[in-house]
């Protein structure tokens, strides 16, 4: 197959862009990433010197692509199929990438922090910074709970590359900070979770739930 994608199901911004080769059914083969492993880690810093997953590599194309959003936008532009994920409309396409920054930089971000610090020794936990991100998420949750009571998705009627950054972001931050008290997002959330392109990719990740850090 031409495409290749570096990830680790476990990892959120590798949903997101798993979600977007399953809604389309784009053949890829799949070369999981462990981190951990010295070498692994080295190759790919080979094709990305950041060394993040997950990372795109197209040898039809010779092109190697980083970052989730221009990894979709590229499928979108080069691997077209029936759901595009940036729409047409340029007032809609920029509304789709507003979204698409507002779930990786305010959703992911601070839920990652908190994350983060559980992974943490005891001596090394930063209690101020666990209390700012949940603060932000709190102010975000607010906010995406007056949209979603006018919306089927991220940008109104039709699933985007928003709706790929949503997923992964809102299902591991009901897991750090639940949606109990937010019924729209909770509802918009379990919409997301029976999308099959993301039912599937949860499903692959299932095996690695147990890495997750519980409180």
């Amino acid at each position: 197959m031409a495409l290749t994608l570096y990830f680790h199901p476990l990892s959120s911004f590798c949903m997101k862009v798993l979600i977007a080769l399953y809604e389309n059914g784009t053949p890829f083969t799949p070369h999981i990433v462990d981190l951990m492993d010295e070498t692994a880690a080295a190759n790919l810093k080979k094709m990305w010197p950041i060394g993040k997953f997950p990372v795109l590599r197209d040898d039809a194309r010779n092109e190697t692509i980083p970052e989730t959003s221009i990894i979709i936008e590229y499928l979108d532009q080069h691997y077209p199929g029936t759901t595009r994920f940036i729409p047409a409309d340029s007032a809609l396409a920029l509304q789709t990438r507003l979204q698409d920054r507002f779930y990786d930089l305010y959703v992911q971000l601070p839920m990652q922090q908190i994350v983060g610090d559980r992974l943490r020794p005891a001596d090394k936990k930063d209690p101020l910074g666990v209390a700012q991100a949940k603060d932000r998420l709190t102010n975000v949750y607010e906010m995406i709970e007056r949209d979603m009571a006018s919306r089927t998705w991220a940008v109104g009627d039709q699933f985007s590359m928003a709706d790929c950054a949503a997923a992964p972001a809102l299902f591991y931050g009901n897991k750090v900070m639940p949606l109990e008290n937010y019924k729209n997002t909770a509802a918009y959330l379990e919409r997301l979770m029976q999308r099959p392109s993301y039912a599937r990719a949860l499903r692959e990740a299932e095996p690695y739930f147990k890495f997750f850090p519980e409180e």
